[in-house]
């Protein structure tokens, strides 16, 4: 059921848009995928996200199989009917979060034990096995497991890494086939931190082993953004045209827009709900932090011309009297703006791709900001 089709490419940079099909819907890229790492994107419904213009959304492995587990979500056929969502899942490994979350993680050839962040319990997650989590999930679009290391990393480290991660994806995608349903894509993670050579080497050994997709793991994970943005400027193009590519934790709209010119196509980031839920709301115009005093008597809404559910009804005024009374309204108001604003957003991207005008958008979307 998964395909991938390019539909266009800009001739003044590698911007390119394309749809993504799955059993459950179509995904027009280049696409932003809210994060709703237990189940749940934060403070939203699955109804708020289609309105807000969702196409696809995260879950995540580690969380999910920790709690509620494979046994609850079977006895639903699933993510899609547990949570009532019925468009595109994306699930990742669990391995991001196996190091930045879990106790006492340990790294083998067979896979990575660790404790529960949760209760203390001992586990292992091993290739198969997170394949196998997957699959009970349902996802649409499923990661290999990978080894993802912090920054700043060693050559060293980095191509250890590496190594474990092409070896992991060898039997991921083994799992894969004996397994799969029809159902889903599996996408391997190119790893090497922050060498080149060693994402190059990465990306070839993966593309041998042949996947539908491509993610590209091991950025924003603390490097400055220079930094991140070169290492992609050098990953993506050793990655097929034909397949499509994911930029895992990214992130900002000025890093999305860079990316996007590289020639990505997929990008998620906790970004649009963490902010809303600290008070800051994205406008074409840059953010504004609905706390500040001045909007206390502010009629207008937080970003005039958006079309969101908030704009439309809400004032600054009234959310920002929301937020300082600590109102759970307040939380699901300011998401439900910047879910619109990261979706609008790369809509109007992938329209100017397509009318071959993405470098006319980028300097616009540049210009505004710094009105």
């Amino acid at each position: 059921m998964f395909s991938f089709e390019l539909i266009a490419q800009s001739t003044e940079s590698r911007a390119r848009a394309g749809v993504v099909r799955t059993e459950h819907g179509v995904v027009e890229t280049p696409v932003f995928m809210p994060v709703g790492t237990r189940g749940s994107v934060k403070s939203l419904s699955p109804e708020e996200l289609m309105a807000a213009g969702t196409q696809i959304i995260l879950g995540n492995t580690y969380h999910l199989y920790l709690r509620p587990g494979c046994e609850v979500i079977r006895r639903f056929a699933g993510l899609h009917r547990f949570m009532h969502w019925d468009g595109p899942i994306l699930t990742d490994s669990g391995g991001f979060q196996v190091f930045s979350l879990a106790k006492l993680a340990t790294i083998s050839d067979e896979g990575v034990t660790f404790q529960s962040h949760l209760d203390g319990s001992s586990h292992l997650l091993t290739p198969e096995k997170v394949i196998d989590i997957q699959n009970c999930l349902g996802a649409d679009i499923i990661m290999c497991l990978d080894d993802c290391i912090q920054y700043p990393a060693t050559r060293e480290d980095s191509l250890a890494a590496l190594e474990i991660t092409k070896k992991w994806a060898q039997r991921c995608k083994q799992a894969w086939q004996e397994t799969k349903n029809g159902r889903s894509g599996l996408f391997g993670v190119v790893q090497g931190g922050m060498y080149k050579d060693l994402r190059k080497q990465s990306a070839e050994a993966l593309m041998k082993i042949d996947f539908p997709g491509y993610a590209v793991g091991g950025l924003s994970v603390g490097e400055p953004a220079e930094l991140m943005l070169e290492m992609a400027d050098s990953t993506l193009p050793n990655l097929p045209q034909t397949k499509p590519r994911y930029i895992m934790g990214v992130g900002t709209p000025e890093n999305i827009v860079e990316l996007v010119a590289l020639g990505a196509d997929m990008f998620d980031c906790v970004l649009p709900t963490r902010n809303a839920r600290n008070g800051q709301m994205f406008t074409q115009y840059g953010t504004i932090n609905i706390s500040n005093a001045q909007y206390k008597n502010d009629t207008e809404p937080p970003a005039p011309g958006c079309e969101c559910y908030t704009c439309r009804y809400y004032s600054r005024a009234y959310l920002r009297h929301l937020y300082m009374a600590r109102e759970l309204l307040a939380y699901r108001l300011n998401t439900i703006h910047n879910i619109h604003y990261f979706t609008n957003f790369m809509k109007q991207m992938r329209v100017a791709i397509v009318a071959n005008e993405f470098e006319s958008f980028r300097k616009r979307f540049y210009r505004k900001l710094e009105n």
